[in-house]
């Protein structure tokens, strides 16, 4: 399922499979007739049609090949073949993009990936909140300070965190921006994936530069199981080649429609149009309005999928979007992500699996444990208990057991640096390391440490087949 060759035979096209310009095509457009969410007010009319007509003509950032090697990927998870792990910061920076943090996150995953993979004894699709997760929906389009009332922040490709008029207007600029640095970004991950930083003979050495801990020390272990079968494999004369480097897609929120039109393009092989700032895209819990312009616009494009489903969803609503988005039922086309919260997810989501499975419909169900269970600390900070985390996963898990489902991923925001935002873990993080390691801009993140105990529990309930 994951041969290299097949996978070369299916991105062989790379220069020529994609038309030149912004995609030409019926219905791509009508969008814009219809209700957006979320969308910016972009300070000056000239400036954005000049932005747009720049991201109009750029180079794809990602291919249709690539992305329809995705959609096999997680037809093969849909089927309970491989488990999908999407992971990364809650909202990227244009600052952020450097060489050392970009491989801290890619790391992180990777390493969650081998205890999820060795564990399970399950092929892991590995994804990034990367390269182009640079917008946020905000709850109020303004914020106010001392008496002083702004634009709401929504993420560098729009408008900067400084509070003041002149960062907080909405600059078309900063989609341009936003696009190179994706490019940069999506250049270091491909060179990292493939050039000997994902080897999996290196595995051992990928906890280098952490202080020791518990979470780090049982990684150490599996580490040094992994190098055995790795060096039994290699007197046995087993070929290598599917060790020495990995595949690695980019997701994110397809917020802003007027970013994903203009980077949308037409497929030559095909004649079909793809978003191609990203190979998955998904529609957020704001957003998912079933008459709405986002679930219109992404019904029309050829990549898969995404839709955050929260504790209001229905199970008509659930059906109304299948229809919407994957008429045809296609294997790999739609993914559900869930995001309930601890405290609500055994209630709400049985019924809604239980519906869509008894209307025959498959999609790819993973777990958002992050959205449901944010709080806001006594010291003002808003962060998460990993507690919770951990409780919601047990929780998806016990319903997609009990509703004959396959638990088929996670969807978690992490970053690959030592911050302090999200409470708990073996090493605990209390409110009085936030002042000195908070970091993030916009939703708290679990640390290193956090994300490896979480891909632990992941991985135990995978390989027994039940709750954690």
């Amino acid at each position: 399922m994951f041969d290299t060759a097949e996978k070369n035979r299916a991105v062989e096209p790379f220069g020529t499979n994609l038309s030149q310009g912004a995609a030409d095509y019926p219905g791509l457009d009508a969008w814009r007739d219809l209700d957006v969410k979320q969308a910016p007010q972009w300070y000056d009319q000239k400036v954005f049609e000049e932005s747009m007509h720049e991201l109009s003509h750029v180079p794809p950032l990602v291919f249709a090949g690539e992305v329809d090697v995705l959609r096999e990927r997680l037809a093969a998870a849909a089927a309970g073949k491989a488990f999908v792990l999407q992971g990364g910061d809650c909202a990227e920076t244009f600052a952020g993009a450097t060489a050392n943090k970009i491989s801290s996150r890619i790391r992180t995953i990777l390493q969650m990936a081998a205890v999820l993979t060795y564990g399970a004894s399950m092929p892991v699709v590995k994804m990034g909140r990367m390269a182009g997760q640079f917008a946020k929906p905000r709850s109020s389009d303004m914020e106010t300070r001392d008496g002083v009332t702004l634009p709401s922040f929504r993420g560098e490709i729009v408008n900067g965190f400084d509070f003041t008029e002149e960062s907080r207007r909405h600059d078309p600029r900063r989609m341009v921006q936003a696009y190179h640095t994706s490019a940069s970004t999506l250049n270091l991950i491909r060179a990292f994936t493939t050039g000997g930083f994902a080897d999996l003979r290196t595995v051992h050495s990928w906890n280098k530069g952490f202080m020791s801990n518990p979470a780090y020390a049982r990684f150490d272990e599996l580490a040094a199981e992994i190098d055995r079968a790795v060096r039994f494999m290699e007197a046995a004369g087993a070929d290598f080649d599917a060790l020495r480097t990995v595949e690695f897609f980019s997701a994110h929120e397809a917020l802003l429609l007027d970013y994903e039109r203009a980077l949308t393009r037409v497929d030559s092989r095909t004649g079909l149009p793809y978003i191609t700032s990203s190979h998955f895209v998904w529609i957020g819990e704001r957003t998912r309005q079933i008459d709405g312009a986002h679930v219109d616009y992404l019904s029309r494009i050829q990549n898969p999928i995404g839709v955050k489903l929260g504790p209001t969803t229905t199970v008509e609503q659930a059906m109304e979007l299948i229809e919407k988005l994957d008429p045809e039922r296609e294997p790999g086309r739609l993914t559900f992500i869930v995001r309930m919260g601890a405290g609500t997810i055994r209630e709400r989501l049985p019924e809604i699996m239980q519906g869509v499975k008894a209307e025959g419909a498959t999609p790819l169900w993973i777990t958002d444990p992050m959205h449901g269970n944010t709080i806001t600390a006594a010291n003002g900070y808003k962060t998460r208990r990993l507690e919770d985390i951990m409780n919601e996963v047990r929780g998806f898990f016990e319903v997609a057991h009990a509703t004959g489902t396959h638990p088929g991923g996670l969807h978690i925001e992490l970053t690959g640096d030592d911050v302090a935002e999200c409470l708990g873990g073996s090493v605990a993080i209390d409110e009085s390391a936030f002042d000195e390691r908070y970091e993030t801009l916009v939703d708290p993140r679990l640390n290193h440490q956090q994300s490896l105990e979480l891909a632990f529990l992941v991985a135990e309930s995978l390989a027994k087949g039940n709750t954690p």
